[in-house]
């Protein structure tokens, strides 16, 4: 009886329905898993960390005193650390503590992280004198503050040190804003003038069109634009001094006193002293900071807005290239086309092309996009500008194609099997009422067809978002000082390189110099790229169910 219940439960497809059901959930919980590791790892690096004082006593050596953030503690067998070279006694215990410390000062010792054995360290304790100076360059400084200095003279020591010290770093990050505005906007636009003007006479040269009164008018364009220039340049001279004016005196953990320009510090905090509510807020301005500002020391400090940028930007551009011709190869293959062998190869083409590794595309951009089209257009508009590539290089709009070329048959594959669920009587009902062909196709098909075109967008951009491999041949950088669109004309440099998110990960993971301040700026790298390709998918999918609401009741 058992047997047959048994055998009866096989058959009903029960166990199929739990397996499906226990594979999807591991699948979610596995997903789920992955994201909050990503997401600890992260965004825990924003977390102003307090700071440890202690002395480092290694056996048979002078004691070194110590100031740092614990970064990572390990469990390590006494063998191994004694084929570190390390003077481990030959009596103890089996396993010893290993801690990793953000000791940083790299400009006094060389390297801003240290592996230290956790039983050799003596002393500990939090003081909640130390102070930490995030620096635009060399990474953090840690230590005791000892005076305050204007022009080289001493304005403030002691207690009332850090007051001005908070007093004179706000004034410098104002400084340093105006600067960037003016740096970035105004004196940028003089120069795209500049070089518009050179284009432009160069182009005349080129005509044989540069006359007395042509050369005249571009004379005194560039007149006026000097005129700016030189205005502008004694108001950047007059903020740069006012910007490197004061300094700070540092002591560090050995002892040495170190000036420090605040033009060169971002923030100056004792974390220590901190309440909770304190590093909270400062966690968010921090956290705010890495969605809204540039990368600086070789991206692993700073923030990732051009990344951003660059990533939305181009998946954008992808999307509205992509769109059109995708539906218009699946409303020929579908609507118009003879079905037969050929149009039956074209749709297996179609769909093995696909699956061409993301590489091979890059490769094909960088021959035929770059180099033929793109040189191409270069002799035929832009030839005043050669021998330096204006299209001629990788760029915004090659790097859209080569993704758009890449995501083609997605959407291609999903729009054919849309315009096949639609209805031969909605059509016929159509034509029937005195419609064209064409009508019937744009106003009745297509509509109806739209929610499986998102669908083929959604895919295209799940796939295309996250490519890294092709974007490194046709336009992405390690670092792109300015965003494909500013105020100068055209306003949109679909030439211009950019960064992304996967290549930002990619170098910050592999091809940075400092492995462990890279590490944490992965993570939360990584986490970004994929909200970001969330948010992209849930404002397709949203349209979608807003359009397959719309059109259901045809549907049906």
């Amino acid at each position: 009886m058992k047997q047959v219940t048994l055998n009866s439960w096989f058959k009903s497809g029960a166990p199929g329905v739990w397996l499906s059901g226990g594979a999807v959930s591991i699948a979610v919980i596995m997903t789920i898993g992955l994201l909050a590791v990503i997401a600890v790892r992260g965004l825990g690096h924003f977390w102003p960390a307090d700071l440890l004082q202690a002395t480092y006593v290694v056996p048979g050596q002078a004691a070194v005193r110590v100031i740092g953030e614990e970064v990572q503690r390990e469990e390590v067998p006494r063998e191994r650390l004694k084929s570190a070279g390390l003077p481990v006694p030959a009596e103890g215990p089996e396993f010893m503590t290993r801690e990793l410390l953000k000791i940083g000062n790299r400009d006094v010792f060389g390297s801003d992280f240290s592996w230290m054995v956790g039983e050799w360290l003596t002393d500990v304790s939090t003081p909640a004198e130390l102070i930490t100076l995030e620096r635009r360059e060399w990474g953090n400084f840690y230590g005791s503050l000892v005076s305050v200095k204007e022009q080289g003279k001493v304005v403030a020591e002691g207690a009332a040190a850090l007051p001005e010290l908070q007093q004179r770093l706000a004034r410098v990050n104002d400084l340093y804003a105006q600067l960037y505005r003016l740096e970035k906007g105004d004196i940028g636009a003089i120069n795209h003038g500049l070089e518009g003007l050179r284009l432009q006479t160069r182009k005349l040269e080129l005509e044989h069109k540069l006359s007395d009164a042509a050369q005249a008018d571009i004379a005194a364009q560039r007149a006026e634009l000097d005129a700016r220039y030189k205005a502008l340049e004694s108001q950047l001279i007059g903020l740069h001094e006012a910007f490197n004016r004061d300094s700070v005196v540092m002591r560090a953990s050995n002892g040495q006193e170190v000036e420090v320009s605040l033009g060169k510090v971002v923030h100056a905090y004792q974390p220590n002293a901190m309440s909770v509510l304190d590093k909270l807020g400062f966690y968010f301005k921090k956290l705010w900071e890495f969605l809204s500002d540039d990368p600086r020391e070789a991206n692993t400090e700073g923030g990732i807005f051009p990344a951003i940028f660059g990533t939305v930007m181009m998946t954008l551009i992808m999307a509205v290239i992509v769109t059109p011709f995708g539906v218009l190869a699946a409303v020929y293959l579908r609507e118009y086309a003879r079905q037969g062998v050929l149009t039956r190869t074209i749709r297996i083409a179609v769909n093995n092309l696909a699956g061409v590794p993301a590489i091979v595309y890059g490769v094909f951009g960088l021959g035929f996009f770059v180099y033929v089209l793109g040189g191409s257009l270069d002799r035929l508009f832009f030839p005043e500008a050669l021998p330096a590539p204006t299209f001629g290089t990788p760029g915004l709009m090659w790097a859209s194609l080569t993704l758009a070329l890449l995501a083609v048959p997605v959407v291609i594959v999903a729009t054919e099997e849309g315009l096949a669920r639609i209805p031969r009587a909605v059509r016929e009902g159509s034509l029937a009422l005195g419609a064209t062909k064409a009508e019937t196709l744009w106003k009745v098909v297509l509509p109806m067809a739209s929610p499986a075109i998102m669908t083929g967008m959604i895919l295209a951009v799940a796939r295309a978002a996250g490519e890294v491999a092709p974007l490194m041949l046709v336009g992405v950088v390690k670092l792109a000082p300015s965003l494909p669109v500013d105020g100068n004309y055209p306003y949109l440099h679909l030439d211009q390189k950019i960064m992304h998110l996967g290549f930002h990960i990619y170098d910050v993971g592999f091809q940075s110099p400092n492995v462990e301040a890279a590490r944490p700026l992965v993570y939360a790298t990584a986490l970004l790229l994929v909200l970001v390709i969330a948010l992209l998918n849930l404002s397709a999918v949203a349209i979608r169910n807003h359009l397959r609401e719309k059109y259901k009741a045809l549907d049906n």
